[in-house]
């Protein structure tokens, strides 16, 4: 990097350059890289199969999957409003949580009905969903880990968001949690919820979706429907 540097190029072509590092050092280089892009305000194009490296030092990111780009964006758009199953199950650890479900109008309202469970659609998801021709027609909606809710406070706030799961793992990373829950018999959903939750393994309580973040996807394209 540093002959490539006296040479005052206009745009720096970097390949996995931190690929063979271990994890601290790796941190360490990336905060490194950043503070060079932004002193010396060149181009430079970075290839990564690091989502955490694309997410932090990326300004705008190609997402290719088999040789076709997928999406291109600014970071937040990538992992606020995925274009596809493909980059939503792509960027952000854990994984956006991706379920099965089926689009039921009752009345004015529309819901997504999965493994027992019925939770109501935000007003202007449902009319996408409704006016794209869903109903009764199965689709995948998904939900990122923090969207994801085991307080009180918010399971009194929404309770057309709300369902029944039971912890089967719990992961304390320090300033936060992860409950690994199954739903039903064999659905599995994460979580990152407060590291002050009561939550244990074996436990079954109630969870919120926060539905203005859900996403719905079409089945057979892998497109997204409510973005």
């Amino acid at each position: 990097m540093g002959r490539a540097i006296v040479r005052n190029p206009k745009v720096f072509l970097m390949d996995e350059p931190l690929s063979n590092l271990d994890a601290k050092l790796r941190v360490q280089m990336r905060i490194e890289i950043s503070k060079l892009h932004q002193g010396l305000q060149t181009t430079i194009i970075y290839v990564t199969h690091d989502q955490t490296e694309a997410m932090t030092l990326g300004t705008r990111i190609v997402v290719m999957k088999d040789g076709f780009i997928q999406q291109v964006d600014t970071p937040q758009n990538l992992y606020d409003r995925p274009k596809n199953l493909f980059v939503a199950g792509f960027m952000g650890s854990p994984q956006m949580n991706l379920i099965d479900a089926t689009i039921s109008k009752k009345g004015n309202d529309v819901f997504v009905d999965f493994n027992g469970n019925s939770l109501k659609l935000p007003e202007g998801k449902a009319k996408k969903v409704i006016d794209g021709g869903y109903d009764g027609k199965t689709v995948v909606i998904g939900i990122r880990p923090e969207d994801i809710h085991d307080e009180e406070m918010y399971l009194a706030s929404a309770p057309d968001s709300v369902i029944e799961a039971t912890v089967r793992v719990y992961e304390l990373l320090g300033a936060e949690v992860f409950l690994y829950f199954t739903v039903g018999e064999a659905l599995e959903i994460t979580a990152r919820v407060n590291p002050r939750t009561t939550a244990r393994p074996d436990d079954t309580l109630k969870i919120a979706f926060d539905m203005s973040k859900l996403h719905v996807f079409d089945k057979e394209t892998e497109q997204v429907v409510t973005n």
